[in-house]
Protein backbone atom coordinates (compact mmCIF):
# COMPACT_ATOMS: atom_id res chain seq x y z
CA UNK A 1 0.00 0.00 0.00
CA UNK A 2 1.15 3.80 -0.71
CA UNK A 3 -1.06 4.94 2.06
CA UNK A 4 1.12 7.57 3.95
CA UNK A 5 4.21 6.95 1.97
CA UNK A 6 6.42 9.78 1.10
CA UNK A 7 7.44 10.15 -2.62
CA UNK A 8 10.14 12.57 -4.30
CA UNK A 9 9.59 12.18 -7.75
CA UNK A 10 12.89 13.83 -9.78
CA UNK A 11 11.48 14.52 -12.95
CA UNK A 12 14.32 15.37 -15.56
CA UNK A 13 14.29 17.05 -19.73
CA UNK A 14 11.98 14.78 -21.60
CA UNK A 15 9.00 14.58 -23.07
CA UNK A 16 8.14 11.61 -21.56
CA UNK A 17 7.78 14.25 -18.80
CA UNK A 18 4.37 14.88 -19.49
CA UNK A 19 3.25 11.70 -18.21
CA UNK A 20 4.59 12.71 -14.80
CA UNK A 21 1.01 14.63 -14.49
CA UNK A 22 -0.92 11.18 -14.18
CA UNK A 23 1.78 9.42 -12.35
CA UNK A 24 1.09 11.91 -9.48
CA UNK A 25 -2.48 11.15 -9.91
CA UNK A 26 -2.04 8.36 -8.99
CA UNK A 27 0.09 8.17 -6.15
CA UNK A 28 -1.90 10.89 -4.27
CA UNK A 29 -5.11 9.02 -5.01
CA UNK A 30 -3.40 6.38 -3.20
CA UNK A 31 -2.84 8.27 -0.39
CA UNK A 32 0.68 9.12 -1.01
CA UNK A 33 2.81 12.51 -0.07
CA UNK A 34 3.52 13.72 -3.48
CA UNK A 35 6.79 16.12 -3.38
CA UNK A 36 8.56 16.99 -6.42
CA UNK A 37 11.87 18.32 -7.51
CA UNK A 38 12.65 19.06 -11.04
CA UNK A 39 15.91 19.97 -13.37
CA UNK A 40 15.33 23.49 -15.89
CA UNK A 41 15.20 21.94 -19.00
CA UNK A 42 11.94 19.45 -17.80
CA UNK A 43 9.98 23.23 -17.13
CA UNK A 44 10.11 23.31 -20.78
CA UNK A 45 8.22 19.78 -20.91
CA UNK A 46 5.57 20.16 -18.26
CA UNK A 47 4.66 23.03 -15.96
CA UNK A 48 5.32 23.06 -12.51
CA UNK A 49 2.24 24.57 -11.75
CA UNK A 50 0.45 21.49 -13.07
CA UNK A 51 2.38 19.32 -10.89
CA UNK A 52 2.42 21.48 -7.70
CA UNK A 53 -1.49 21.78 -8.11
CA UNK A 54 -1.76 17.80 -8.28
CA UNK A 55 0.89 17.38 -5.48
CA UNK A 56 -0.78 20.08 -3.22
CA UNK A 57 3.11 20.82 -2.72
CA UNK A 58 5.16 23.15 -3.85
CA UNK A 59 7.20 22.14 -7.03
CA UNK A 60 11.56 23.01 -6.60
CA UNK A 61 13.16 23.32 -9.46
CA UNK A 62 16.02 26.00 -8.18
CA UNK A 63 18.52 26.29 -5.39
CA UNK A 64 17.44 29.49 -4.22
CA UNK A 65 13.44 30.88 -4.74
CA UNK A 66 11.49 33.58 -4.55
CA UNK A 67 12.88 37.53 -3.67
CA UNK A 68 14.29 36.71 -0.72
CA UNK A 69 16.34 34.77 -1.86
CA UNK A 70 15.23 31.33 0.23
CA UNK A 71 17.24 28.25 0.04
CA UNK A 72 15.68 25.16 -0.72
CA UNK A 73 17.32 22.57 1.72
CA UNK A 74 18.06 19.62 -0.43
CA UNK A 75 19.46 17.87 2.10
CA UNK A 76 15.64 17.70 4.00
CA UNK A 77 14.10 16.79 0.82
CA UNK A 78 16.49 13.96 0.55
CA UNK A 79 16.17 12.45 3.97
CA UNK A 80 12.14 13.35 4.04
CA UNK A 81 11.29 10.33 1.44
CA UNK A 82 10.80 6.69 1.93
CA UNK A 83 11.60 6.35 -1.95
CA UNK A 84 13.33 8.76 -4.42
CA UNK A 85 11.77 8.39 -8.34
CA UNK A 86 13.74 9.96 -10.84
CA UNK A 87 11.14 9.57 -13.68
CA UNK A 88 11.69 10.66 -16.15
CA UNK A 89 15.44 9.79 -16.64
CA UNK A 90 17.28 11.71 -19.73
CA UNK A 91 21.16 10.35 -20.52
CA UNK A 92 22.21 13.22 -19.37
CA UNK A 93 20.98 13.13 -15.90
CA UNK A 94 21.50 9.35 -15.62
CA UNK A 95 25.41 10.23 -16.50
CA UNK A 96 25.67 13.00 -13.67
CA UNK A 97 24.20 10.18 -11.17
CA UNK A 98 26.55 7.54 -12.50
CA UNK A 99 29.88 9.99 -12.18
CA UNK A 100 28.21 11.82 -9.38
CA UNK A 101 28.09 15.24 -10.67
CA UNK A 102 25.82 17.72 -8.92
CA UNK A 103 24.72 20.93 -11.13
CA UNK A 104 21.58 21.17 -10.22
CA UNK A 105 19.03 20.56 -7.39
CA UNK A 106 17.58 17.47 -8.80
CA UNK A 107 21.15 15.67 -8.91
CA UNK A 108 21.99 17.12 -5.39
CA UNK A 109 18.64 15.67 -3.74
CA UNK A 110 19.89 12.31 -5.11
CA UNK A 111 23.61 12.48 -3.59
CA UNK A 112 21.47 13.57 -0.33
CA UNK A 113 19.00 10.84 -0.05
CA UNK A 114 18.87 8.02 1.98
CA UNK A 115 16.21 5.71 0.88
CA UNK A 116 15.67 3.93 -1.94
CA UNK A 117 16.01 5.18 -5.20
CA UNK A 118 13.93 4.25 -8.59
CA UNK A 119 14.84 5.35 -12.09
CA UNK A 120 12.56 5.04 -15.28
CA UNK A 121 14.46 6.06 -18.09
CA UNK A 122 13.55 7.98 -21.23
CA UNK A 123 15.53 8.22 -24.25
CA UNK A 124 16.00 7.48 -27.85
CA UNK A 125 16.81 4.06 -28.32
CA UNK A 126 20.03 4.53 -29.79
CA UNK A 127 20.95 6.60 -26.86
CA UNK A 128 19.78 3.76 -24.93
CA UNK A 129 21.43 1.08 -26.56
CA UNK A 130 24.88 3.23 -26.51
CA UNK A 131 27.91 1.38 -24.59
CA UNK A 132 27.94 4.38 -22.94
CA UNK A 133 24.42 4.26 -21.18
CA UNK A 134 24.30 0.84 -20.41
CA UNK A 135 27.49 1.06 -18.25
CA UNK A 136 26.30 3.91 -16.48
CA UNK A 137 22.90 1.64 -15.49
CA UNK A 138 24.63 -1.11 -14.39
CA UNK A 139 26.98 1.38 -12.21
CA UNK A 140 23.54 3.42 -10.78
CA UNK A 141 22.58 0.01 -10.09
CA UNK A 142 25.37 -1.24 -8.48
CA UNK A 143 24.65 1.77 -5.98
CA UNK A 144 21.60 -0.34 -5.10
CA UNK A 145 19.25 1.76 -7.24
CA UNK A 146 16.23 0.13 -8.63
CA UNK A 147 15.46 0.52 -12.68
CA UNK A 148 12.25 0.23 -14.43
CA UNK A 149 12.97 -0.84 -17.73
CA UNK A 150 11.79 1.48 -20.72
CA UNK A 151 9.46 -0.19 -22.65
CA UNK A 152 9.68 -0.55 -27.14
CA UNK A 153 7.51 1.24 -29.12
CA UNK A 154 7.18 4.36 -31.08
CA UNK A 155 9.31 7.53 -29.65
CA UNK A 156 9.25 11.02 -30.08
CA UNK A 157 11.90 10.93 -33.05
CA UNK A 158 9.27 9.18 -35.23
CA UNK A 159 11.68 5.72 -34.89
CA UNK A 160 10.60 2.77 -32.97
CA UNK A 161 12.54 0.77 -30.31
CA UNK A 162 13.39 0.04 -26.89
CA UNK A 163 13.65 3.50 -25.00
CA UNK A 164 9.62 4.69 -24.25
CA UNK A 165 9.62 5.45 -20.34
CA UNK A 166 6.97 3.01 -18.51
CA UNK A 167 3.60 3.92 -18.42
CA UNK A 168 2.01 5.80 -14.84
CA UNK A 169 0.35 2.94 -13.84
CA UNK A 170 3.18 0.47 -14.52
CA UNK A 171 5.14 2.72 -12.41
CA UNK A 172 2.80 3.03 -9.80
CA UNK A 173 2.54 -0.55 -9.38
CA UNK A 174 6.25 -1.20 -9.29
CA UNK A 175 6.26 1.09 -6.08
CA UNK A 176 3.32 -0.32 -4.72
CA UNK A 177 5.38 -3.88 -5.18
CA UNK A 178 8.36 -2.10 -3.63
CA UNK A 179 6.56 -1.54 -0.32
CA UNK A 180 4.47 -4.29 -0.09
CA UNK A 181 7.36 -6.48 -1.15
CA UNK A 182 9.83 -7.09 2.07
CA UNK A 183 8.32 -10.08 4.01
CA UNK A 184 6.29 -12.50 2.12
CA UNK A 185 8.67 -14.81 0.94
CA UNK A 186 11.07 -14.26 4.00
CA UNK A 187 12.73 -17.43 4.40
CA UNK A 188 12.59 -19.12 1.57
CA UNK A 189 14.84 -20.59 -0.64
CA UNK A 190 14.05 -20.24 -4.62
CA UNK A 191 15.59 -21.69 -7.88
CA UNK A 192 15.09 -20.12 -10.73
CA UNK A 193 16.47 -20.77 -14.23
CA UNK A 194 16.47 -18.35 -16.93
CA UNK A 195 17.87 -18.26 -21.30
CA UNK A 196 19.20 -20.50 -23.69
CA UNK A 197 21.55 -23.38 -23.82
CA UNK A 198 24.36 -23.57 -25.96
CA UNK A 199 24.56 -27.06 -27.13
CA UNK A 200 28.35 -27.51 -28.90
CA UNK A 201 28.91 -28.62 -32.26
CA UNK A 202 33.03 -27.76 -32.40
CA UNK A 203 34.50 -25.05 -30.95
CA UNK A 204 32.95 -21.61 -32.89
CA UNK A 205 29.29 -23.49 -33.31
CA UNK A 206 26.25 -24.16 -31.58
CA UNK A 207 22.56 -25.12 -31.90
CA UNK A 208 20.61 -22.69 -29.82
CA UNK A 209 17.29 -20.80 -29.61
CA UNK A 210 16.36 -17.06 -29.36
CA UNK A 211 15.65 -16.75 -25.48
CA UNK A 212 17.23 -13.43 -23.93
CA UNK A 213 16.59 -14.69 -20.52
CA UNK A 214 14.62 -11.59 -19.56
CA UNK A 215 11.50 -13.09 -18.04
CA UNK A 216 13.92 -15.71 -15.76
CA UNK A 217 15.47 -12.36 -14.63
CA UNK A 218 13.09 -10.58 -13.80
CA UNK A 219 11.28 -13.11 -11.77
CA UNK A 220 14.55 -13.40 -10.14
CA UNK A 221 14.59 -9.89 -8.99
CA UNK A 222 10.98 -10.01 -7.81
CA UNK A 223 11.45 -13.22 -5.66
CA UNK A 224 14.59 -11.29 -4.53
CA UNK A 225 12.89 -7.82 -3.58
CA UNK A 226 10.15 -10.45 -1.91
CA UNK A 227 12.08 -11.36 0.63
CA UNK A 228 13.42 -14.83 -1.01
CA UNK A 229 16.73 -16.02 -1.15
CA UNK A 230 17.34 -17.02 -4.85
CA UNK A 231 19.73 -18.94 -6.67
CA UNK A 232 19.57 -17.92 -10.58
CA UNK A 233 21.34 -20.65 -13.33
CA UNK A 234 21.72 -18.57 -16.74
CA UNK A 235 22.26 -19.94 -19.49
CA UNK A 236 24.15 -17.42 -22.27
CA UNK A 237 22.95 -13.65 -21.66
CA UNK A 238 23.95 -10.36 -22.21
CA UNK A 239 21.91 -9.26 -18.51
CA UNK A 240 22.91 -7.90 -15.39
CA UNK A 241 21.31 -8.14 -11.89
CA UNK A 242 23.00 -6.70 -8.32
CA UNK A 243 21.05 -8.10 -5.84
CA UNK A 244 22.25 -9.45 -2.36
CA UNK A 245 19.37 -12.23 -2.18
CA UNK A 246 20.72 -13.38 -5.82
CA UNK A 247 23.58 -16.07 -6.26
CA UNK A 248 23.77 -16.16 -9.79
CA UNK A 249 25.20 -19.16 -11.94
CA UNK A 250 26.00 -19.17 -15.35
CA UNK A 251 26.04 -22.14 -17.47
CA UNK A 252 26.39 -23.09 -20.82
CA UNK A 253 24.88 -26.87 -21.92
CA UNK A 254 21.76 -28.23 -21.33
CA UNK A 255 24.02 -30.58 -19.66
CA UNK A 256 25.86 -27.77 -17.25
CA UNK A 257 22.17 -26.45 -16.31
CA UNK A 258 20.72 -30.28 -15.11
CA UNK A 259 23.72 -30.75 -12.79
CA UNK A 260 24.01 -26.86 -11.42
CA UNK A 261 19.93 -27.53 -11.04
CA UNK A 262 20.02 -30.89 -9.29
CA UNK A 263 22.85 -29.44 -6.85
CA UNK A 264 20.61 -26.70 -5.92
CA UNK A 265 16.97 -28.76 -6.18
CA UNK A 266 17.00 -30.41 -2.87
CA UNK A 267 17.50 -27.44 -0.31
CA UNK A 268 14.92 -25.43 -2.46
CA UNK A 269 11.29 -24.70 -1.22
CA UNK A 270 10.12 -23.26 -4.63
CA UNK A 271 12.01 -24.06 -8.46
CA UNK A 272 10.62 -22.34 -11.59
CA UNK A 273 11.92 -23.51 -14.63
CA UNK A 274 11.59 -21.00 -17.28
CA UNK A 275 14.56 -21.71 -18.78
CA UNK A 276 14.55 -22.43 -22.76
CA UNK A 277 16.53 -26.00 -22.58
CA UNK A 278 17.56 -27.21 -26.11
CA UNK A 279 15.47 -30.53 -26.35
CA UNK A 280 18.52 -32.01 -28.27
CA UNK A 281 22.34 -31.59 -28.45
CA UNK A 282 25.09 -32.88 -31.18
CA UNK A 283 25.76 -36.89 -30.18
CA UNK A 284 29.31 -35.85 -30.95
CA UNK A 285 31.33 -32.40 -30.26
CA UNK A 286 34.00 -31.87 -32.80
CA UNK A 287 37.16 -31.18 -31.18
CA UNK A 288 38.28 -29.03 -34.08
CA UNK A 289 36.27 -26.40 -36.26
CA UNK A 290 34.41 -28.58 -39.08
CA UNK A 291 35.75 -27.34 -42.20
CA UNK A 292 33.01 -26.64 -45.12
CA UNK A 293 33.31 -29.76 -47.47
CA UNK A 294 30.50 -30.82 -49.78
CA UNK A 295 27.15 -29.39 -50.33
CA UNK A 296 24.94 -30.53 -47.64
CA UNK A 297 26.29 -31.83 -43.52
CA UNK A 298 24.74 -34.39 -41.81
CA UNK A 299 24.47 -33.49 -37.83
CA UNK A 300 23.39 -36.88 -35.69
CA UNK A 301 21.68 -35.36 -32.12
CA UNK A 302 20.29 -36.92 -29.07
CA UNK A 303 17.94 -36.10 -26.42
CA UNK A 304 18.92 -34.06 -23.30
CA UNK A 305 17.67 -34.66 -20.22
CA UNK A 306 14.15 -33.53 -19.85
CA UNK A 307 15.14 -31.42 -16.28
CA UNK A 308 11.31 -30.04 -15.58
CA UNK A 309 10.28 -33.74 -15.85
CA UNK A 310 13.31 -34.96 -13.48
CA UNK A 311 12.61 -32.82 -10.88
CA UNK A 312 9.34 -33.26 -10.83
CA UNK A 313 10.21 -37.14 -10.31
CA UNK A 314 12.35 -35.21 -7.09
CA UNK A 315 9.86 -32.83 -5.66
CA UNK A 316 8.40 -33.91 -2.17
CA UNK A 317 5.20 -32.32 -1.02
CA UNK A 318 7.15 -29.68 0.70
CA UNK A 319 8.12 -28.14 -2.98
CA UNK A 320 6.76 -26.01 -4.92
CA UNK A 321 7.62 -26.61 -8.53
CA UNK A 322 6.51 -24.00 -11.92
CA UNK A 323 7.28 -24.68 -15.55
CA UNK A 324 6.59 -22.78 -18.75
CA UNK A 325 5.31 -23.53 -21.77
CA UNK A 326 5.98 -21.88 -25.11
CA UNK A 327 3.39 -23.16 -28.17
CA UNK A 328 2.84 -22.57 -31.51
CA UNK A 329 -0.37 -25.11 -31.70
CA UNK A 330 -2.89 -26.80 -29.17
CA UNK A 331 -1.36 -24.62 -26.59
CA UNK A 332 -3.70 -24.79 -23.67
CA UNK A 333 -3.91 -28.63 -24.09
CA UNK A 334 -0.36 -29.13 -24.41
CA UNK A 335 0.26 -27.12 -21.21
CA UNK A 336 -2.13 -29.05 -19.21
CA UNK A 337 -0.35 -32.64 -20.25
CA UNK A 338 2.46 -30.91 -18.92
CA UNK A 339 1.64 -30.57 -15.68
CA UNK A 340 0.62 -33.70 -15.03
CA UNK A 341 3.51 -35.56 -16.95
CA UNK A 342 5.96 -33.11 -15.09
CA UNK A 343 3.74 -32.76 -11.95
CA UNK A 344 3.76 -29.37 -12.15
CA UNK A 345 2.02 -26.99 -9.07
CA UNK A 346 0.97 -24.28 -12.39
CA UNK A 347 2.49 -23.72 -15.93
CA UNK A 348 2.80 -20.72 -17.23
CA UNK A 349 1.65 -20.47 -21.17
CA UNK A 350 3.07 -18.17 -23.56
CA UNK A 351 1.98 -18.04 -27.47
CA UNK A 352 4.00 -17.28 -30.42
CA UNK A 353 0.81 -16.61 -31.91
CA UNK A 354 0.21 -13.41 -29.43
CA UNK A 355 2.29 -10.13 -30.96
CA UNK A 356 4.40 -9.14 -28.68
CA UNK A 357 4.97 -12.23 -26.26
CA UNK A 358 8.14 -15.24 -26.68
CA UNK A 359 11.78 -14.60 -27.53
CA UNK A 360 13.71 -11.75 -28.01
CA UNK A 361 11.53 -8.62 -27.12
CA UNK A 362 10.60 -6.63 -23.40
CA UNK A 363 6.65 -7.79 -22.72
CA UNK A 364 5.03 -11.25 -22.83
CA UNK A 365 1.28 -12.34 -22.47
CA UNK A 366 0.57 -15.60 -20.41
CA UNK A 367 -1.80 -17.66 -19.36
CA UNK A 368 -1.13 -19.26 -15.68
CA UNK A 369 -2.69 -22.35 -15.56
CA UNK A 370 -3.00 -24.49 -11.79
CA UNK A 371 -2.93 -28.01 -11.49
CA UNK A 372 -6.47 -27.84 -10.05
CA UNK A 373 -7.53 -26.67 -13.82
CA UNK A 374 -8.05 -22.79 -12.64
CA UNK A 375 -6.63 -20.42 -15.42
CA UNK A 376 -5.99 -16.87 -15.12
CA UNK A 377 -5.69 -14.98 -18.11
CA UNK A 378 -3.51 -11.94 -18.04
CA UNK A 379 -3.02 -9.34 -21.32
CA UNK A 380 -0.43 -7.93 -22.63
CA UNK A 381 2.52 -6.36 -20.46
CA UNK A 382 6.09 -5.62 -19.22
CA UNK A 383 8.09 -8.81 -18.26
CA UNK A 384 8.76 -7.46 -15.36
CA UNK A 385 4.89 -7.08 -14.79
CA UNK A 386 4.46 -10.22 -15.89
CA UNK A 387 7.11 -11.47 -12.96
CA UNK A 388 5.05 -9.57 -10.73
CA UNK A 389 1.83 -11.70 -11.67
CA UNK A 390 3.59 -15.10 -11.87
CA UNK A 391 5.05 -14.35 -7.94
CA UNK A 392 1.76 -13.38 -7.05
CA UNK A 393 0.09 -16.40 -7.97
CA UNK A 394 2.90 -18.30 -6.43
CA UNK A 395 2.66 -16.50 -3.13
CA UNK A 396 -1.43 -17.35 -3.14
CA UNK A 397 -1.00 -21.10 -3.40
CA UNK A 398 1.94 -20.90 -1.13
CA UNK A 399 -0.67 -19.73 1.61
CA UNK A 400 -3.75 -21.42 0.43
Amino acid sequence: MLEGKKILLGISGSIAAYKTAALTRLFVKAGAQVKIVMTPAARDFVTPVTLATLSKNPVQSQFIKGDKGEWTNHVELGLWADVMLLAPLTANTLAKMANGLCDNLLLATYLSARCTVVVAPAMDLDMYAHPATQNNLKTISSYGNLIIEPNSGELASGLDGKGRMAEPEEIFQFLKNHFNQSNELVGKQVLVTAGPTYEHIDPVRFIGNHSSGKMGFAIAEVLANKGAKVVLIAGPNQLNLKHKNIQQIDVNTAEEMFQATLKHFKKSNIAILSAAVADYTPEKVSEQKIKKNGDTFQLKLKKTIDILKELGRLKTNKQKLIGFALETENELANAKKKIVAKNLDFIVLNSLKNKGAGFGVDTNQVQIIHKDGKIHNFGLKSKSAVAIDIVDQLIQIIHA
